[in-house]
C-alpha cells in the first residue's frame, strides 16, 4: 500500500478538518493539502516524466510546504530522500548523488548556495523553490491518482552518517513506515482529530516520520513560524493551538522545562512531548515530570528502525511507587509491539538478563538494506536482526537500558556525529599528522565534539573555519586539545579511553 493512501483517507473522511498551520495561522484543510499534493505528484510525472521509483530529495528548513511536497511524490510512486537542513551543501550534494536523484526541492535559504552545485550532478533534472513562480506553476499542473505502490517499495531514504564518513542511504519502504505508525498508536500515544503536533525537529528526521499517525487520524500539523525550536513560540503556541505533540531530543526537552519552570507557565497545552535520540540523564527526567506533569513518552529507534526499538510509556515514566522506578526511568523501556528485542554476545547469542551485549531487533520496521551498500546490509542484517552497534542490557520484565555505543557515534543535541568524518576534515590540514575525535558528557547537549591533535602549526580557529568549509557547523568540535602523540595499543590503534581520560583530568584546559 502506498503511504500517501493515508492522506487519501483522511481528506475522504475529513474533509473540511484543518490539516497544516503556520503558526496559529490555518492554511488549509485535508481536502486542500490532498488537492495540492495530486498536483505536485502529478507535475512530477506528466510534465517531468518522473517513473516510479524515481528519487525525489528536499533539502528544506521546515516550512508548511514540506508535507505537501512529501505526499506529492510519494502521490506519484516516487522515493522520498528528505536531507538535514543543517548540512554543509557539499554534503548534501553527496547524497543527491549517491541517491540519483531526478529532482530536488530547496527552500529559499538554501537555494543561493545549493543551485550552483546541481551541474555536477548529471541526474537532478530540476530544482523547485517554495513560495517561488516555478513552484507554484507545479500547483496549477493537472492532478494525478494516487500510484499504486507495493508494501515492499521504497518510500523514504533516510541518509545517516557511517564510521567511514560517508552518510549511507537507509532504505524504508512503506511496510517499514505504515508499521512505525502502528507502533506509535500502540506504543506511544493515541491521536484523535482534535490533536497537534508541532515540528520543532526538523522535518527530514524523527519528527516528520510522526506526520503519518498524525495525517491518518486527520489531526493538525503545526510548524512554528520561526521554523525550528523556540520555547518561548512553543509555549504559547501549546495555549492557543492546544494538544500540542511533539518529538524532541533531550537537550530541547531540557531547554523547554527550564523555560516553564522559570517562567510559571502552565503546560497544559502540550498533550504529549516524545523524547529520544540522545542520552536523557535520571535528574533531568525527574526534573521535566515535576514541571511538566505526566506528558512524557521515551522511544529508541534508529534511522535503520525509525523511532521503533522500544518505548518508555507516560504510565511506567509517572509510576514513582514502582520500587524500580529509579531504574527503570533511566532505560529506554520496552520492546515496541511490532518488533523484537534481544541482547546478545558478539557470536549472536542472547546472553542473560542484566547482562551487557549488543543490542538486536526484527520486525516489520526494520529497513530493507543500505542503498547500493550489500556489504553494508549484510553486516547490519544477519539472519533477519539488526545489529544495532548500540550495547545495553535487558532485565527480567524486558525493559532495556543502553550501555554505550560501540560505533562511536556522538549525539549531540540529538544529532548523530560520527568521529572519523570530522577526523577526515581535519586531516585535510597540511599540519596535522595525526587527529582522534571522541565526545566529551555536556549537560546542555548530552555531548559535545573534542579533537585530540597531533601536529604543529595549526590552531584551533584554522581547524574551525577548515570545518565550517566542508561539514555541518553542529559538528565541528568545541574544543581542540594538542597533543606530541596520541596513545595507541600495540596494533597501532588510537586508544580514546586514555583520551577521555586526559579531558577529564584537565577540565577547562582547553589549547
Amino acid at each position: 500500500m502506498n503511504i500517501a493512501q493515508l492522506l487519501v483517507r483522511s481528506a475522504t473522511v475529513y474533509p473540511t478538518q484543518p490539516a497544516v498551520f503556520f503558526g496559529e495561522r490555518c492554511l488549509f484543510d485535508y481536502r486542500t493539502l490532498a488537492a495540492r499534493a495530486a498536483c505536485i505528484g502529478g507535475y512530477l510525472r506528466n510534465t517531468l516524466g518522473l517513473a516510479p521509483g524515481e528519487r525525489v530529495a528536499a533539502f528544506m528548513t521546515n516550512c508548511p510546504e514540506y508535507l505537501e511536497v512529501l505526499y506529492g511524490i510519494w502521490w506519484a510512486g516516487l522515493v522520498a530522500v528528505p536531507v538535514n537542513a543543517k548540512l554543509h551543501p557539499r554534503e548534501m550534494a553527496y547524497i543527491l548523488a549517491n541517491a540519483e536523484a531526478s529532482c530536488l526541492f530547496v527552500s529559499a535559504d538554501h537555494a543561493a548556495d545549493v543551485m550552483p552545485l546541481l551541474d555536477a550532478i548529471p541526474s537532478v533534472k530540476r530544482a523547485f523553490t517554495p513560495g517561488s513562480a516555478d513552484y507554484a506553476n507545479i500547483l496549477k499542473a493537472a492532478p494525478i491518482g494516487l500510484q499504486h505502490r507495493a508494501a515492499d517499495d521504497l518510500a523514504w531514504l533516510f541518509y545517516t552518517s557511517g564510521t567511514t564518513g560517508h552518510p549511507k542511504g537507509v532504505m524504508q519502504t512503506h511496510r517499514n513506515l505504515l508499521a512505525m505508525t502502528t507502533c506509535y498508536f500502540s506504543d506511544v500515544d493515541p491521536v484523535d482529530p482534535g490533536d497537534a503536533i508541532v515540528y520543532a525537529a526538523p522535518i527530514s528526521h524523527g519528527a516528520g516520520l510522526y506526520n503519518f499517525a498524525h495525517v491518518l487520524k486527520a489531526a493538525r500539523h503545526v510548524v512554528p513560524e520561526s521554523g525550528g525550536f523556540d520555547t518561548a513560540e512553543l509555549v504559547a503556541l501549546s495555549a492557543r493551538v492546544g494538544r500540542l505533540s511533539m518529538f524532541a531530543a533531550p537537550t530541547m526537552v531540557k531547554r523547554l522545562v527550564e523555560h516553564v519552570a522559570g517562567s510559571g507557565t502552565d503546560p497544559a497545552g502540550f498533550k504529549t512531548i516524545v523524547y529520544g535520540g540522545g542520552p536523557m540523564y535520571v535528574e533531568d527526567i525527574r526534573q521535566a515530570l515535576d514541571v511538566m506533569g505526566n506528558r512524557l513518552v521515551q522511544i529508541y529507534g534508529q534511522g535503520e528502525c525509525p523511532m521503533c526499538i522500544t518505548s518508555l510509556s507516560r504510565e511506567q515514566l509517572a509510576d514513582r511507587s514502582h520500587p524500580r522506578w529509579l531504574e527503570r526511568i533511566a532505560s529506554v523501556g520496552v520492546a515496541q509491539s511490532l518488533v523484537e528485542v534481544c541482547v546478545t554476545d558478539t557470536d549472536g547469542k542472547p546472553l542473560p538478563h542484566g547482562e551487557t551485549g549488543e543490542i538486536l531487533t526484527r520486525g516489520d520496521p526494520v529497513m530493507a538494506g543500505y542503498w547500493h551498500n550489500p556489504e553494508a546490509t549484510a553486516k547490519t542484517i544477519r539472519d533477519g536482526w539488526l545489529w544495532t552497534g548500540d550495547l545495553g542490557s535487558l532485565d527480567a520484565d524486558g525493559f532495556l537500558t543502553l550501555k554505550d555505543r560501540s560505533k562511536d557515534v556522538i549525539i549531540s543535541g540529538g544529532s548523530n556525529i560520527y568521529p572519523r568524518e570530522v577526523e577526515e576534515v581535519l586531516l585535510k590540514h597540511p599540519a596535522v599528522r595525526e587527529v582522534s575525535v571522541v565526545g566529551r558528557a555536556d549537560p546542555e547537549w548530552g555531548e559535545v565534539v573534542v579533537a585530540f591533535v597531533v601536529g604543529s602549526g595549526a590552531d584551533a580557529a584554522q581547524l574551525d573555519a577548515l570545518c565550517l568549509e566542508h561539514i555541518a557547523r553542529f559538528k565541528r568540535p568545541k574544543e581542540y586539545h594538542f597533543l606530541d602523540a596520541l596513545p595507541k595499543n600495540n596494533y597501532g590503534k588510537v586508544l580514546k579511553t586514555e583520551l577521555r581520560k586526559h579531558f577529564q583530568a584537565n577540565q577547562g584546559s582547553k589549547s
